[in-house]
Order: structure tokens, then C-alpha cells, then sequence
């Protein structure tokens, strides 16, 4: 399954549903991911351990 076809199915989840409030927090957990992936490797990864 590729995956412009998951997001596909999401966006018509999110719409015959009315699940609006999904993408705001689908949208913080992709900004959160993002930001341990970059931090992770770089010298600031010890100032983000006590946040976790």
C-alpha cells in the first residue's frame, strides 16, 4: 500500500466522520517526532532529555 493511499484514506476518514480535531493533533505528534529525530543527533540532545 503506498503512501499517498494511507493519507488518502485518512483524509476521507477524517471527512465522512467529522474528525476535525485529528489533524491538529496529528500535526503535533509529526512536530514532535521531528524535533527528537533532528535533536538526537545533534549537541543539543542533552538539554532535551528532561523534557522526556
Amino acid at each position: 500500500m503506498s503512501r499517498l493511499r494511507i493519507f488518502g484514506e485518512f483524509w476521507e476518514f477524517v471527512k465522512t466522520e467529522k474528525k476535525w480535531w485529528l489533524f491538529p493533533l496529528l500535526f503535533l505528534l509529526l512536530a514532535l517526532s521531528l524535533v527528537i529525530i533532528f535533536f538526537q543527533t545533534s549537541a543539543f540532545a542533552p538539554f532535551l532529555y528532561p523534557f522526556f
